[in-house]
């Protein structure tokens, strides 16, 4: 990409937000654009980071057998009031929008449960078919009253949401597990330390709910961690009152080990039993030709909030003020970005060409009448974890990698940069 055409806003870093400083850089370079209070349009950066993350996580669930689809983001009330949870979405827990017209009522879907549990039972109609797991991605809404923290509580969110299908509570287990693993692999992949806590349930109405919780100080949740066996509980599960019960399973034997973290819950998974299924009479016919209830589980990750974490975990700050941010290699949406001066523009061209023919994502600063130090400043507003400078000390031949967090560098030639990169 050429900077030139992003047009970025120039910025003064001295006004940027302490507690959520990249999020904010991005608002004022205007990659983000705020419409009102908890509802955003997306420029390039995030657009191309979300689409890393999201390529990561329907690889892992692509290779657990999980099946890509796509609900409707418009419900009818219907087949909320199949399942009795309209009124406790509307008006006791007033979290979804809803629309009211001659066409007759509606909701913005804050979730799936029920069109995934109708969708379902239209294809597994036997137990031969099970066990089954269908997922999809895309924009949830939620009626936060109060917006907060940017992508970590927005009123409309991308997220990932699976839905299981099994014929016994074992097997609902199993899946439980299985898809347990899954979120671990996708976490590490993505290059965030989670940690699954007990929960409660809540409104999806499962008893069994595990999350998965990224230390950070900006987090709203506080979760209790042992730190020696890496297992923890959010607080509110001391409430319960079987709470031994949870304990136990979690492994978890002395809450006294356990010390307070604040953290932001990444993810967010539930074993639901056969709520759906019996409240929707919705069944799958048995091995002995009777209808039986599907056992069901469900699995959400915030991808907004996963991105928001990343790039809050990775500000900078020199003499504790904000230089900017640098998105960690794996998933920057840019590899690399190149800055020259007058002298080397013609070999700067060749460079960033070659990098794009042998695909590396690829910043060039081409924008006119900016010296080297803004150039390099911009560098840090937009993220991108590597820099290649072409200033007055190169010589012509060997390229120096800048490393924008840790400030190694490497030095590599025409013929072996793109290696070097990869």
């Amino acid at each position: 990409m050429r900077l030139s055409k992003l047009n970025i806003k120039k910025i003064n870093l001295n006004d940027v937000d302490d507690n959520y400083s990249a999020q904010d850089i991005l608002l004022k370079l205007g990659e983000l654009y705020q419409f009102e209070s908890g509802i955003y349009g997306y420029g390039n950066i995030w657009n191309k980071l979300h689409r890393n993350i999201e390529n990561i996580i329907i690889s892992e669930l692509d290779k657990a057998d999980c099946i890509q689809v796509d609900f409707p983001k418009l419900q009818p009330r219907k087949i909320w009031d199949q399942s009795d949870r309209w009124d406790i979405y509307t008006k006791e827990g007033d979290i979804m929008f809803t629309l009211n017209n001659n066409l007759g009522e509606y909701g913005l879907a804050p979730t799936a449960e029920e069109c995934a549990t109708i969708f379902g039972s239209n294809r597994l109609g036997s137990y031969k078919s099970m066990p089954a797991t269908y997922y999809q991605i895309g924009e949830k809404f939620r009626k936060e009253i109060r917006a907060r923290g940017y992508l970590f509580r927005p009123r409309t969110f991308i997220m990932m949401d699976a839905y299981s299908f099994d014929t016994s509570e074992e097997n609902m287990h199993k899946t439980f597990n299985k898809m347990h693993d899954v979120y671990m692999n996708i976490f590490k992949r993505i290059g965030i330390k989670v940690v699954p806590v007990i929960s409660d349930g809540g409104t999806m109405g499962g008893r069994v709910s595990e999350e998965y919780q990224a230390f950070t100080k900006l987090g709203e949740d506080i979760i209790l961690y042992d730190e020696e066996n890496d297992v923890g509980l959010n607080k509110e599960v001391l409430e319960f009152e079987d709470k031994e019960t949870f304990l136990k399973a979690f492994g978890v034997s002395n809450i006294e080990s356990l010390k307070e973290y604040n953290s932001v819950e990444l993810g967010n998974n539930f074993e639901l039993g056969t709520k759906y299924s019996d409240s929707m009479k919705l069944y799958y016919v048995d091995e002995n030709g009777e209808n039986k209830p599907y056992y069901m589980g469900c699995y959400g990750i915030g991808l907004g909030r996963i991105i928001a974490c990343i790039l809050e975990n990775n500000v900078i700050k020199v003499n504790d003020k904000i230089k900017g941010f640098s998105i960690p290699y794996n998933v920057a949406p840019y590899k690399v970005q190149i800055i020259y001066n007058d002298t080397n523009k013609e070999t700067a061209e060749k460079l960033y060409n070659h990098l794009l023919e042998n695909n590396i994502e690829v910043i060039l600063d081409d924008r006119e009448n900016l010296n080297l130090g803004n150039r390099i400043n911009d560098v840090y507003v937009l993220g991108t974890p590597k820099m290649i400078i072409l200033g007055n000390k190169f010589d012509g031949f060997n390229f120096e990698i800048e490393d924008t967090k840790t400030n190694e560098k490497i030095t590599a030639t025409l013929e072996n940069i793109v290696d070097t990169l990869k």
